[in-house]
């Protein structure tokens, strides 16, 4: 798949072949959806469990005696109806960290690339290099290359802090190092914008 790279000022600079393994695989909303559950799980953090009675930390000597005081027979102070004690059928400690095949992970990123290439929503340019990071600048770029109304920009080992810290104060615009690049994120974005760089290292991932 031949597909045209422009630079950051909108200008032709020559194509680029996509591999279509990575970049022509027909979606299927089964395997994204789980991929996109799996990051969404993966995100959750544990759920802290409550003191029960045997984790509150007072005296277990009986409370008062068993008959003869005109009052309730309590065995000890931990006991759910007393101010400090534990609480009664409280939350339980839940961690949320599902698995899911590297295979399937695999496809789905695989998926979401294609699904941006084949609908239009692709952008690749030359490479992401901003010398001073004006955010006014940047979003003269952004309206001369197409950008939809939000944008996932993709680049290489790392990425230019002058790029990151413009792209950081425009809404909807997020900006990832190639390791990075995830299903949901890429979903998430109407416009996916991928360096030179981002394509060699996202094909090397999967090719290795």
């Amino acid at each position: 798949m031949k597909v045209k790279v422009k630079t950051l000022d909108a200008k032709a600079k020559g194509d680029i072949e996509l591999n279509d393994a990575v970049f022509g695989v027909d979606p299927r909303a089964d395997i994204l959806h789980r991929v996109v559950n799996w990051q969404l799980e993966k995100r959750r953090p544990t759920a802290r469990p409550t003191r029960e009675r045997a984790d509150v930390a007072r005296t277990g000597k009986k409370y008062g005696a068993q008959k003869g005081s005109g009052n309730a027979r309590h065995g000890d102070r931990r006991a759910p109806i007393f101010i400090g004690g534990g609480k009664a059928h409280g939350a339980r400690k839940r961690d949320f960290n599902p698995s899911l095949n590297k295979k399937v992970r695999a496809l789905g990123l695989k998926m979401a690339l294609s699904d941006k290439a084949k609908s239009d929503q692709l952008i690749i340019i030359e490479n992401a290099d901003l010398k001073d990071a004006k955010t006014k600048a940047l979003k003269g770029h952004f309206e001369k290359l197409g950008f939809g109304r939000t944008a996932l920009v993709i680049d290489g080992e790392t990425v230019n802090d002058g790029f990151r810290k413009a792209a950081g104060n425009i809404v909807g615009v997020d900006v990832l190092p190639a390791i990075g690049a995830n299903v949901y994120d890429i979903l998430n974005h109407e416009t996916l914008v991928l360096t030179r760089a981002a394509v060699e290292k996202l094909e090397a991932r999967f090719n290795g």
